[in-house]
Formats: structure tokens, sequence, C-alpha cells
């Protein structure tokens, strides 16, 4: 399989539900303790397929949902290393939250995808290393466009 894109303008194109969970998959291939993976796009753009599929890939077994009522999730995976995953559409800022809102969910020890990152862009980035940021937007039926940018390492 091919590698994903790594740089706008290029990018994958996903026909299906099932090609996102695939692309996701294939970043997951990448991804280590301490890394953050920063997803945006317009609602119902695929930024939770996308998200299901990388658990996946990482070892998680049990359902993988947006966590937009409850911020989020931390996920045991079969691979040891924990997954969390932040949804923060509804989180304007950070400022009136309580500090260690992302703490249980970003770390050391955790790979964490972030579905709309915007509003605590910073202080992710001081709990965890920023290691790709995946853009998905519709194209059209059910195909997304997924670009993917990588931060280095």
């Amino acid at each position: 399989m091919s590698q994903i894109a790594e740089h706008p303008p290029t990018g994958r194109r996903s026909h299906s539900a099932r090609e996102t969970e695939q692309l996701g998959a294939e970043l997951a291939a990448g991804l280590h303790g301490g890394d953050v993976v920063l997803v945006s796009g317009e609602l119902g753009a695929g930024k939770t397929t996308f998200v299901r599929g990388a658990c996946r890939a990482l070892g998680v077994t049990v359902p993988v949902t947006s966590p937009t009522f409850t911020i989020g999730q931390r996920y045991p995976s079969a691979g040891g290393t924990a997954v969390g995953h932040l949804d923060l559409y509804r989180v304007g800022s950070l400022r009136d939250e309580d500090p260690d809102l992302l703490a249980d969910y970003v770390g050391p020890d955790t790979i964490t995808f972030v579905e709309w990152p915007d509003a605590a862009e910073a202080e992710i980035g001081a709990l965890g290393r920023i290691a790709r940021r995946v853009q998905l937007s519709h194209a059209g039926d059910d195909q997304r466009l997924v670009h993917v940018a990588n931060q280095g390492r």
C-alpha cells in the first residue's frame, strides 16, 4: 500500500468510510508514544472515521466514537500504548477550563488524536509532540480529500 501524502496540495482521495479508515491506519503505523495528531475539517468530513481507522491499527478493540459531548476518551490498546481521542468542537478556549483537562489524554505514554484542535493547539503542543496535521474535506458524494503534513521528528 502506498504511503499517505505528506504535504498539500497533494493528498489522497477516499471514496468510502472504509477507505478513510484505511488512510487513518496507514498514518498510525508511524506513530509513537507522545505523538499527537491534529485532525481538522468541517462537520461530517470524516474526522472520527479517520481516527477510528488509526485506533484500530494501534490495537484499540473497543468502539471508537466521537467524544464531542465528553471532550475525550482514553482507549487501551493491544499494543500497550494508550490512545487518546479528544474532540474540542465545543471548547472555544481553554482559558475557562480546568488546567488539567488535557492531561489525561496527552502525554509521553499516549498517542493522541485531537479533532477541532484550534482552541488548544499551544496547550496540546506543551504536553505532547505534534507529529502530524490532518485536513479532511468533502469532495462530493461519499468522497473525501485527506491531506497529511508531517511535523518532523
